[in-house]
This record gives structure tokens, sequence and C-alpha cells, in this order.
């Protein structure tokens, strides 16, 4: 097996510390500048500092970067479509809602771009979870999982058949199409990641896409996840590759590592904690509140309290909504993490730290290496 790296483009702004750098967490959480004396200022996500994140991704060999969604990010259509003549082999993973779109235009804006960057779009399906944002863009709070995935089932039918040479006719419950299709079929057909731990998420992942990505769970609980997928997708005729959102905190030493992690925790506000747990505990996502229940809001002082499986830290998790674990440690002690996760069928790691261009290098230059020499890395 041949693992493939993405990197991510912090959308929301970035820096050395969890706040600051951070995604879903209460407007003004971390948007202070930093002391007198200390580097952990924060980075306005400006397209100049975007466009240097993705450019050291592309210089690393990672294949792609994820571009987030959400209110307190820049959007990810427009920014990685002004990214695209900054690279030149770099692909954008482009995360969006599909009750913030039209299944028919999301097919055109995907297939115009397929062109204008010569094959470099892949599209992560976000079928949310947080009432809050679905009201600010008019998306109706009262659908819960059963009703979001629903729709997303029908998105994705409807976005597909745009794709096809014969178009499509459809009429569902949240979708009524006649004659849907694009200019010209993209090519590639953008490849299509998706997450959800719910119970309706399974089947239309099963169903539609190509990578079925998780949060960086304990290696136990994502081996039950791809076994149930595995089941779903063969129930469907299909096969699924299987991908994981991490964050990485790595160093030449293992006690170099934890001393960053440690770093960190000890830079967090308490009252900066309580404000980002209050918010994410309000969140509908099951796999939200997997992500916080592998830490309960803590308020640990000492890093390792928050090691919920040897290398693995919920620190993140704190202040951050979304993917809330990192991958802490030596080079080769991140490697054998990333092996452990290759074993259970993890093909794909979407990757950030914090800040993104310098840890991109910690990675790339510490931890790749020990990869390759281990075969999981393609000559």
């Amino acid at each position: 097996m041949s693992l493939d790296f993405h990197w991510f483009l912090p959308t929301t702004g970035d820096s050395r510390s969890l706040v600051g750098g951070g995604h879903s967490v209460p407007r003004g959480v971390g948007q202070r500048g930093a002391a007198a004396g200390s580097a952990a200022q924060f980075r306005p996500p400006t397209i100049d500092y975007l466009a240097h994140v993705a450019r050291t991704a592309e210089q690393l060999d990672f294949s792609g970067v994820l571009t987030p969604t959400g209110t307190w990010c820049e959007d990810a259509w427009l920014t990685t479509a002004a990214l695209i003549r900054e690279t030149r082999r770099l692909k954008f993973l482009v995360a969006f809602r599909p009750g913030s779109i039209h299944p028919t235009l999301a097919a055109q804006m995907a297939s115009t771009y397929q062109r204008i960057s010569e094959g470099r779009l892949l599209l992560n399906i976000v079928s949310g979870g947080e009432p809050a944002e679905q009201r600010r863009f008019g998306d109706p709070a009262s659908y819960g999982a059963q009703e979001r995935y629903a729709r997303t089932d029908e998105f994705l039918t409807v976005l597909r058949g745009a794709w096809g040479t014969e178009g499509i006719d459809f009429s569902g419950e949240y979708y009524d199409v006649a004659d849907a299709r694009v200019r010209d079929v993209p090519d590639p057909v953008p490849q299509l990641y998706f997450g959800g731990s719910s119970g309706p998420a399974g089947p239309v992942a099963a169903k539609h896409v190509d990578v079925y990505l998780t949060w960086g769970e304990p290696p136990s609980a994502v081996a039950e996840k791809i076994g149930r997928m595995r089941a779903l997708a063969k129930a469907a005729g299909r096969t699924l590759r299987f991908g994981i959102r991490l964050h990485v905190i790595t160093r030449d030493t293992s006690q170099a590592a934890w001393s960053v992690a440690q770093e960190m925790l000890d830079g967090l506000d308490p009252a900066d904690v309580a404000r980002a747990q209050a918010a994410l505990a309000a969140s509908e996502s099951v796999g939200q509140q997997r992500m916080r229940a592998l830490h309960g809001g803590a308020t640990a002082t000492d890093a390792h309290d928050l090691e919920i499986h040897p290398g693995l830290w919920a620190g993140v998790g704190l202040v951050r909504g979304g993917a809330g674990t990192a991958l802490v440690g030596s080079h080769d002690e991140v490697a054998s993490l990333v092996s452990e996760y290759a074993a259970l069928g993890i093909e794909e790691f979407v990757l950030s730290g914090y800040p993104h261009v310098e840890e991109a290098y910690w990675f790339a230059e510490g931890v790749r290496p020990v990869l390759a020499s281990r075969g999981l890395l393609a000559a």
C-alpha cells in the first residue's frame, strides 16, 4: 500500500498556538495579538499567506490541501480558485455543504473548476449538523440527521447525474430537476470525499462517495468504522477508500514534540476553552460529539493527561471544532502510528499543524523518510 498525504489551508487564520489558528470556535476567540517578545502572532488568512501555505505543500509533495467550510472561513471555492495559478500540481479538496448550494450549480462549478485547474479539484461533502450555522445560511435548522443525509443522497444523485453524458431528470423530496447537465463532462470527474458518524450517513457514503473520511479517533474506533463502512459498500456493490483527518506535532525527539503540545495547552485560557466547549456542545453532529467525548472538556494541566492512545492527543479539540486530535511524538513514533492506521485500511491522511508552513516541513522532512524506508510511500 502506498499512502497519500494531504495538507490543510488555514482559511480562518494561522498561529503557533491552538487559538488564533482554530476552526469553528466562537467569533473573537483567539484573535488577540501575542504579547511583545512572543512569536505566537495571529496570521490573517490573506491570499498571499494562503498561497505560501499552498506552495509549501506542493513543494513538499503533499497531494492536495483541504479547504474548510463555515462562517469563520474564507469561502473555499473562491479561495482555492485564486490559488490555481499559484501552484502547478497541487489538488484542492474543497469542502461545501449541500444545504447552501443547488446540485446542478455545484456540478457546473466543479466542471468549470476542472477545466481551469486541469483536473485538480476534489470535493468534500459536508452534510452539516450545526443548527446556528444552518439558520445563518437559510438552511432549515429543523432538519435532523435523517433529513440532512436524505437530502445529501438526493444531492449526490443529481450531482453525479449532471456530470453524465445524458444528464439527469430527477424528482425527489428535496430536489426536482429536468435535464440537469453541464456543458462538458468534467475530466476527470472529481473524487468525492465524505465523512459522517451517524447511522444515516453510512448508506449515503456507501452509495455515492469515493473516499470515506473519519476524524482521528483511536485505532480501535477507526477499525470499527471501517468494518461497518466496508460492509455497507459491499451491500451496495461498491468499494470505498478510507482517509483520516488529523493534526500533527512531530519533532526529532518525543520529548521535544510533547513540549510543543504542553506549550499549546499552557497557552489556553480556561475561559476560551469554556466558550468553545459551550458552542461545540450545541452541535448535532455525532462526529463532533465523539470528538468532545475524547477529552470531555477536561481542564488538564499536563498534556499527557489528554493522550487517549499512545501518540494520539485530544488537546486540539478543547478549542477547535471538527478534527480535534493530533499525532504527537518523534518522527519514528508518528510514523508508527500512521502505520497503525494504514494497517486498518486508511490510505489517505489529511493533516495539519500549527503553524501550517513550519509544521508541514517537520512532517515532510521528518516523518516521510521514515515511512519511505518502511515501504509506505511510492517512489
